[in-house]
């Protein structure tokens, strides 16, 4: 069997990233929801971390486009395909606007967004009707992205453990080990040197 063709080192090194800060994301917002005893402090790490999606967005759409992609495994439908693509497309679309949203909507509300010591200017005029509408679109864009998320996942754990495709590895930032080209190879060898002993007794 050839070895399964991989995205990009650095594709996959943006992949892994943008998963964990994504996650991050999801859980300090389902927080922030939940407790507001440690509202502030949430609030203090989801400003900057959505920023850095922000720039890890613009970084994988560059990169995307100057690295190319292997081809879908062949385990995977017309349908699927045509799935796979378009929700991919959606989670880009996601990565930005759900940052840009909240920068406007912290702009129409007059909240500074501090990274350290940078304060990042606003891009919306004050406004109680700009920043209550896009308040909500927020919280419309971070449930969109938490299923959009669960439903990429719920693909991959498809393939990894029902179709055992291989799809995962194509992902891995390592090179997974390439599989013998025959399985039951090791298992013929040894059935075989069991026949030569009875033969030989």
């Amino acid at each position: 069997m050839s070895k399964m063709p991989q995205f990009a080192w650095s594709s996959r090194v943006l992949h892994w990233l943008m998963a964990v800060a994504l996650l991050a994301m999801l859980c300090i917002g389902a927080a922030m929801v939940a407790s507001l005893g440690q509202y502030r402090l949430l609030v203090a790490i989801h400003r900057p971390l959505g920023a850095l999606i922000l720039v890890l967005a613009l970084i994988r759409l560059v990169n995307r486009k100057l690295q190319p992609l292997p081809p879908f495994l062949a385990t995977m439908s017309a349908r699927e395909r045509v799935i796979a693509t378009a929700s991919e497309r959606l989670m880009y679309a996601l990565m930005f606007l759900l940052p840009l949203v909240g920068w406007a909507m912290l702009s129409a509300a007059r909240v500074p967004v501090r990274l350290g010591p940078l304060v990042l200017p606003p891009i919306l005029p004050h406004s109680v009707l700009l920043y209550t509408l896009l308040r909500r679109s927020h919280t419309v864009l971070a449930y969109l992205l938490f299923f959009t998320f669960m439903a990429h996942l719920s693909a991959v754990l498809f393939h990894t453990l029902v179709l055992r495709d291989g799809l995962l590895s194509r992902m891995l930032p390592w090179s997974p080990r390439e599989r013998a080209r025959n399985p039951r190879s090791a298992q013929d060898r040894e059935h075989d040197a069991e026949y030569d002993a009875e033969d030989g007794g």
